[in-house]
């Protein structure tokens, strides 16, 4: 009888997974993928279709275009996640696994944070993106604040980047001058792992005009003063509030008792095994210790995938899970730099950062359209 793997959530995560069985197993193995959504978008396509660089219709990746051996996807909202018993509900159905795999992200919870849902906005979900592509048009003067409301948040970098590409977007347009931008994120510094890539991301907020405010959290906003309340309670005034909303594990995920105190779901951070026998979790829903990024959802994933081929073909189980990663960063002006964070193998995390070059244009490019291929055939 085949081994049935029922993988939950078709981001990076459950895509590689995915990918990785059925090449090295094809047909001997029983993979579904399960997603809510009909198509993936690159985290770093929101914000140029947000600043009106490209078109969602352009960056939308439809899963009904996967046709892998021994992977079937299922477009279905799952209702119900049982670990216990391996068995997951969904509204299409009841899915039994020998392995199931959590990959299902975090969400974004505005109403954590007062005011966000009905005077703010947020560039961190498809649909904020291209309301904020609709919106940023008609701003033309006054200040647009960049806020965190909460840590950690997915992608690190990309409230940087987005105030950088939002001063160039404004000096396209010739409206800068008559505009503000502030970026307020809870953090002591921009990438705290690297602290070159930190002063680089200073030194170009400096250049561009854009103040920075570190080490505070946006608590509320308060649309009727058009002012946003940090956490010392002290107060800025906005007229644009791009926003980085509080994240949160799926409420199924939390309803299923797999999560713990922070939230998230606790895993071995060698293996990425729960503490449910044949259960795993990978990327930004589990607690491991690295950044809520993409790249470390998929090298995870890899990790799993690998030991589930050799346990298949009784070969030799791989190495642990290295939190090891890299974050392309847009730095404005068509500049791309790249950081290199470790995360796991020392005390505290490094990070190495790159200098933005051309060749790093390159790269990112080449980091899209190879994981477009491997996991789209595109």
């Amino acid at each position: 009888m085949k081994t049935r793997v029922v993988v939950l959530g078709a981001g990076f995560g459950g895509l590689e997974l995915a990918t990785m069985l059925s090449e090295a197993l094809g047909d001997d193995v029983d993979v579904t993928l399960i997603d809510k959504n009909d198509a993936f978008v690159f985290g770093y396509s929101k914000l140029d279709v947000m600043f009106g660089r490209t078109t969602l219709d352009a960056v939308r990746l439809e899963y009904r275009d996967i046709a892998k051996p021994g992977l079937r996807f299922l477009q279905q909202t799952i209702t119900a996640i049982d670990p216990d018993a391996r068995r997951v509900t969904t509204d299409g159905g009841v899915h039994e696994a020998d392995v199931l795999v959590v990959a299902l992200g975090a969400d974004y919870d505005l109403h954590a944070t007062p005011g966000l849902a009905e005077g703010g906005n947020e560039f961190y979900s498809v649909g904020g993106a291209v309301r904020l592509g609709e919106l940023l048009p008609t701003f033309s003067e006054g200040r647009a604040i960049v806020g965190v409301c909460g840590a950690p948040f997915k992608c690190p970098p990309a409230p940087s980047e987005a105030a950088l590409l939002l001063h160039d977007y404004l000096s396209a347009r010739g409206v800068r001058d008559d505009c503000e931008i502030s970026f307020v994120i809870p953090f002591g510094s921009p990438i705290p792992p690297s602290p070159d890539t930190s002063r680089a991301l200073v030194a170009a907020f400096a250049e561009s005009d854009i103040e920075f405010v570190p080490g505070r959290r946006v608590s509320s906003l308060d649309p009727a003063r058009g002012v946003a309340v940090l956490e010392d309670d002290s107060e800025m005034p906005y007229d644009l509030f791009l926003g980085v909303p509080k994240h949160r594990a799926p409420n199924v995920v939390v309803a299923s008792g797999m999560t713990e105190e922070d939230g998230y779901v606790p895993v071995n951070p060698r293996t990425l095994e729960t503490r449910f026998p044949g259960v795993y979790a990978i990327g930004d829903v589990a607690t491991i210790g690295v950044p809520k990024a993409g790249v470390f959802s998929e090298g995870a994933a890899r990790v799993v995938a690998a030991s589930l081929i050799a346990r298949l073909l009784r070969g030799e189980q791989p190495g642990a899970y290295d939190g090891l990663g890299s974050c392309y960063i847009e730095f404005g002006a068509g500049r791309v730099g790249r950081v290199d964070v470790d995360f796991l193998s020392g005390p505290k995390p490094t990070g190495t950062f790159h200098e933005p070059s051309g060749a790093l244009v390159a790269e990112k490019r080449h980091f899209g359209s190879s994981r477009r291929a491997r996991w789209f055939s595109l």
